[in-house]
């Protein structure tokens, strides 16, 4: 249950704030709109209020919205309705209407920041020497060290922070390490022998191979108080880190750094979000802010149907001076409907699988 309504806060927000973005910019350029519907697929309830009807549709992964005169195989439009037909309007105003949905969604990400760092305070990252995972099987498991350990000091050097611990590791030459560890109330001397190991970032790669002892940093966080404007600030730099997040990701799966098999798509969504459901609200409303970028980056994508494929196609008329032929539009709407139908089964094929493979092992 709390899955289910984790997914319906998180995906029906966002997407309410990704259209709600077309919808208010194609109004403020005199843009008819004639639906504004939250899912896909057949009416379930709605309301017409002017000339626009909205809807809560059957299918909740997507919104539209739909404006008079936006597809390009609609029939010819009588004079007296081209003023408030979006393809009558100018290039930059259609590239405005387009674009909102994804600025509106980063826009979004900033607001929320915004808002927890102002509530709750600026996360700042505690630099202690504290042991917060231990990898099984490897030297420092070996010797006994636990999770909760703070190390003091190697071969007689204090240590302060955790770049203290690494370069002491680093720099010992595979030879045999005698750390004082702090536990509890009482300090201990272990001796621990260093390997040669792969240090990876994030994505798995290979950045260099050093002496470890295989094990990571507590990530401990102090939260710090803040005003209005530093809170501002610092919930742009972190949307900013998301987007970079975002863009890298998609090039290491392009890239096959990141293995098609980790795609996930509505399934795995719902699990995360009732996950960080659990965890507490701040968690929630963190993990709302990442899918929110990630909404908007993919939607950037210069892929037929989605947003970043009509800005293409805008940007392609501004330069020719006139529009792309009407038959190529429509093939290129078809087979981006094709591509994202495809993405769709592929990333539902792997939410599935990632199922059976935690039921049967």
């Amino acid at each position: 249950m709390t899955t289910a309504i984790a997914f319906i806060i998180v995906l029906g927000l966002l997407i309410f704030v990704h259209e709600f973005g077309h919808f208010i910019v194609a109004k403020a350029c005199g843009i008819r709109v004639l639906k504004f519907s939250l899912g896909f697929g057949p009416r379930l309830i709605g309301k017409k209020i002017g000339d626009t009807e909205y809807l809560i549709s059957a299918f909740p992964l997507g919104g539209y919205v739909k404006m008079l005169g936006e597809n390009p195989d609609e029939q010819e439009l009588p004079p007296e309705d081209r003023a408030a037909s979006f393809s009558h309007k100018t290039v930059w105003q259609r590239f405005l209407v387009i674009f909102a949905g994804p600025a509106f969604n980063f826009l979004f990400t900033i607001a929320l920041f915004w808002m927890i760092f102002l509530v709750s305070g600026v996360p700042e990252s505690v630099d202690s020497t504290v042991i917060g995972q231990i990898r099984p099987d490897s030297p420092a498991a070996q010797a006994g060290l636990r999770v909760g350990d703070r190390i003091t000091a190697i071969n007689g050097n204090t240590t302060n922070v955790w770049q203290d611990v690494l370069n002491g590791i680093k720099d010992s030459g595979g030879k045999p390490l005698t750390m004082v560890v702090r536990r509890g109330e009482t300090s201990q001397q272990m001796t621990v022998t260093p390997e040669i190991d792969s240090a990876k970032n994030i994505y798995g790669e290979e950045v260099e191979k050093r002496y470890m002892i295989g094990i990571v940093k507590d990530d401990e966080m102090n939260l710090q108080r803040v005003g209005p404007v530093r809170a501002f600030v610092d919930a742009c730099q972190q949307s900013w880190k998301y987007v970079e997040l975002t863009v890298t990701g998609f090039i290491k799966i392009v890239q096959n750094v990141i293995p098609a098999s980790e795609l996930g798509g509505p399934i795995l969504i719902a699990q995360i979000a009732g996950q960080q459901m659990e965890r507490g609200w701040m968690n929630l409303l963190h993990f709302m802010g990442l899918l929110s970028i990630n909404l908007a980056v993919l939607n950037l994508l210069p892929v037929p149907v989605l947003d970043g494929g009509h800005l293409f196609f805008l940007t392609l008329e501004s330069i020719r001076r006139k529009p792309l032929a009407e038959r190529a539009q429509v093939v290129a709407q078809q087979v981006g409907l094709a591509l994202l139908g495809m993405l769709m089964i592929f990333v539902f094929y792997n939410d599935i699988l990632r199922i059976v493979r935690q039921h049967f092992p």
